[in-house]
């Protein structure tokens, strides 16, 4: 049974690790929208195509608000969060009562 506890465990800190580096995309993605960039620089480039396809669901589902206000990067930050502080939190709590 500790093989697969180590997995989860091993699972849980891989999924970490990601959510909390597309964390810091979203806010990456936040500071572009900002200031005045190269929107054919490589790595902008990058950020939008990996965030964009998220944020343009939750877009999808929030109202508009007026004056234009995107509130799609911070429900997103928010579900991050609850992913971070619960999913993974839940998944080393089971490995560790497996093992």
């Amino acid at each position: 049974m500790f093989i697969f506890a180590n997995l989860l465990g091993a699972v849980a800190q891989v999924l970490d690790y990601l959510l909390w580096a597309y964390a810091w995309l979203v806010l990456g993605r936040v500071v572009i929208s900002w200031v005045n960039v190269d929107h054919n620089n490589p790595i902008v480039r990058f950020v939008y195509a990996v965030t964009e396809p998220v944020l343009e669901r939750v877009r999808r589902k929030l109202p508009i608000l007026a004056g234009g206000f995107d509130l799609s990067p911070i429900v997103m930050w928010i579900a991050i969060l609850f992913l971070r502080y619960f999913l993974v939190r839940s998944l080393f709590d089971l490995a560790q009562a497996i093992s």
